[in-house]
């Protein structure tokens, strides 16, 4: 999704987003990672200086913050050039996910997680999607499924760990339950969107 990304051609359109649209991706993103703290999300997307809303292609959304630490800040910079952190994104309908930046700038935030074998780890940092078995093989990990409720539903946004490692490698969306991925253990287990080298990783900020 962001292997090739460059901000200086592949950003169509921006907008300031409303504050009814950002309580709705603040929703968004507590309900996709219910172990989260409130407040700390608050710290992280103040009301003000609102989010800033960059379309990439037909379907894709990124949501950046403001570096300015406030508004006079802000309005002292408007002649020059305001700089904007990206920090989520959204492919059409789909979960919104953190960019890998935030993540290892926020580590005590609760997103769901799992943990890859170290066998996929140089398959990942390609940008490869990854296959069931680097997720049940020893060393890989998933939440544990509580019956017929699977811990992870296929759609669900997860940040990918890998065994050994202290920092995330890459985010991804489930292709199956994981209670689907343990039984069946073959083919495509996590969609891999954004990963560490990728486009979005070396864009650190936005003009």
């Amino acid at each position: 999704m962001f292997k090739r990304f460059d901000s200086s051609t592949d950003i169509s359109t921006s907008t300031q987003v409303k504050a009814s649209v950002q309580r709705g991706i603040k929703a968004s993103i507590l309900e996709s990672h219910p172990e989260m703290q409130d407040d700390l999300l608050d710290i992280l997307l103040p009301k003000k200086p609102p989010l800033m809303q960059y379309k990439v292609g037909p379907h894709l959304m990124l949501y950046c913050r403001c570096e300015a630490e406030d508004e006079d800040n802000i309005g002292r910079k408007r002649e020059e050039s305001v700089e904007y952190e990206p920090v989520f994104f959204q492919s059409r309908d789909g979960p919104v996910l953190p960019t890998l930046r935030l993540v290892h700038s926020y580590p005590d935030l609760n997103f769901r997680r799992v943990t890859v074998d170290k066998g996929a780890i140089p398959f990942v940092i390609g940008g490869a999607n990854i296959m069931c078995p680097g997720l049940t093989n020893p060393g890989g990990s998933m939440p544990e499924d509580d019956g017929e409720i699977p811990g992870l539903q296929k759609g669900d946004g997860v940040v990918v760990f890998a065994e050994g490692k202290e920092h995330a490698l890459a985010i991804g969306t489930m292709k199956m339950s994981s209670a689907q991925i343990r039984s069946k253990n073959k083919g495509i287990g996590i969609e891999v969107v954004h990963f560490l080298g990728d486009g979005l990783y070396q864009t650190k900020e936005i003009s």
